[in-house]
């Protein structure tokens, strides 16, 4: 994987999907740079901090998430990156016993949302996350996405549309002590 690495060129090759006046824009990731790493591991930490060391991103494992068989979001604030959303379709993880709970796995019109996460100086102000996960959720359905899932802490998907669905709770999800909810959402 080092050696891949150092393949790898320095500088990120995006689709700029949206951007605004004031320095924000947001980026589909076709193949990420070398450049933009340190950042995205450093904006991992505030899920690791939450979530322990398992969502922390690394060097070796970022090319796994931010590459063209995933939707890999980046924000960037005055160039910075202040932010990601990850979505990976269901059938990546058919290896893993949480996903055989999901009638749609095998279907290819469920994508994952492996991780979404913004700097924590940068929540709750401007609308940056919102405005992520919209993006996010509608380039899914250009790409004929019918639902989107992921694993949240339980009871944050009571704040998602209606249609939103619990498909399973998990008590201990991956020894975090932390009940959390698989959910299923309609993009239709």
């Amino acid at each position: 994987m080092e050696q891949l690495l150092l393949k790898m060129d320095n500088v990120s090759e995006v689709k700029v999907i949206a951007a605004s006046a004031y320095n924000f824009r947001i980026e589909l990731v076709k193949k990420v740079g070398k450049d933009d790493i340190p950042s995205l591991v450093e904006i991992s930490r505030c899920l690791s901090d939450r979530f322990g060391h398992q969502a922390l991103l690394t060097k070796t494992n970022i090319p796994k998430y931010f590459n063209s068989d995933t939707l890999p979001f980046i924000a960037r604030f005055k160039g910075e990156i202040i932010g990601f959303i990850i979505g990976v379709p269901l059938e990546y993880f058919k290896q893993e016993s949480w996903a055989h709970f999901d009638i749609n796995l095998g279907k290819q019109n469920t994508i994952y949302t492996y991780a979404f996460v913004v700097n924590s100086k940068y929540r709750g102000k401007g609308g940056y996350g919102k405005t992520l996960k919209r993006i996010y959720i509608n380039w899914a359905k250009k790409q004929k996405y019918t639902y989107v899932t992921g694993h949240v802490e339980q009871g944050i998907s009571n704040r998602f549309p209606r249609g939103t669905e619990i498909v399973k709770v998990f008590p201990d999800w991956y020894g975090l002590k932390t009940p959390f909810e698989y959910y299923r959402r309609p993009l239709y």
